[in-house]
């Protein structure tokens, strides 16, 4: 049976309204979107995991159906965000899984806030800062969004799978990705940090891993494989940026071995 999925508010210390989606009870994962992306975008996590799990699917600020305030689209006022959630969802350790630009956001917050908190880190699909780099980001998509956001946005989402999915899915994700103001998604591509805050941040949390990319990422994989002291690292060859829809079983069945059998809860 689905465990029936709620959608709930809290304010941020600074003040902003900000929604989550929540389904199931018991020890809590929390998963994080990537940029512009709605939190409901982890249905087929909320549906599976659910069953054993707390599942927790944050809206970013100006994302999915949250507040869209004027500023604090930079890492240190994002991983506060996630910060204020763990405080408002109550004590005990957690999950953290972030995916894209969400990596970012969780490794933000473990830098303020260490790992205390963190049971174990779920990071989809980013750079993680070690290696070389990812190839870069066409030049001309911040001119793009600026210019033609619409196009440029429906392109994005359409290129993040692999698998077909319903045109009618598809609509309300670009819609929902363009709530908030162009130059504010343009900051949230721009977080002023050095590659190495993001390793060392990454280092850092010494609870267990699992990084789950795919083949763009291939070469920090193994290096996170051979560097962080509890690692779980998957390669998805055939998936799209969007992997947990794509290979939605797999990654489900990877992240079931990881709560049940790796995470610190203790």
């Amino acid at each position: 049976m689905r465990a029936a999925e709620v959608a709930r508010w809290f304010r941020t210390s600074d003040g902003v309204r900000l929604r989550y989606l929540e389904a199931g009870s018991g020890r809590v994962v929390v998963f994080v979107p990537g940029w512009c992306m709605p939190g409901r975008i982890f249905a087929p996590q909320i549906a599976a995991l659910a069953r054993r799990w707390r599942v927790v699917a944050l809206d970013p600020r100006g994302q999915g159906q949250s507040e869209v305030p004027r500023d604090g689209y930079e890492p240190t006022r994002r991983g506060q965000d996630v910060r204020d959630l763990l405080a408002h969802l109550g004590g005990g350790r957690v999950v953290l899984a972030g995916w894209s630009l969400g990596v970012l956001d969780v490794l933000s917050y473990a830098d303020m806030a260490g790992d205390g908190r963190i049971a174990g880190l779920v990071l989809i699909d980013n750079s993680v800062g070690e290696g070389t780099p990812p190839p870069p980001r066409p030049s001309r998509f911040f001119q793009n969004l600026r210019q033609r956001r619409d196009a440029t946005v429906r392109g994005f989402v359409a290129a993040m799978y692999r698998t077909p999915q319903d045109a009618a899915y598809l609509d309300g994700i670009a819609r929902e990705a363009q709530r908030m103001p162009v130059e504010a998604s343009i900051r949230l591509l721009s977080y002023p940090r050095p590659r190495e805050f993001w390793r060392d941040s990454l280092y850092a949390v010494r609870r267990p891993l699992y990084y789950a990319v795919t083949p763009r990422l291939r070469g920090q994989a193994e290096a996170v494989a051979q560097r962080h002291p509890q690692p779980m690292v998957e390669v998805f060859e055939g998936a799209g940026h969007a992997l947990f829809v794509d290979e939605a079983a797999r990654f489900n069945a990877s992240v079931e071995e990881f709560l049940s059998r790796r995470a610190a809860w203790a």
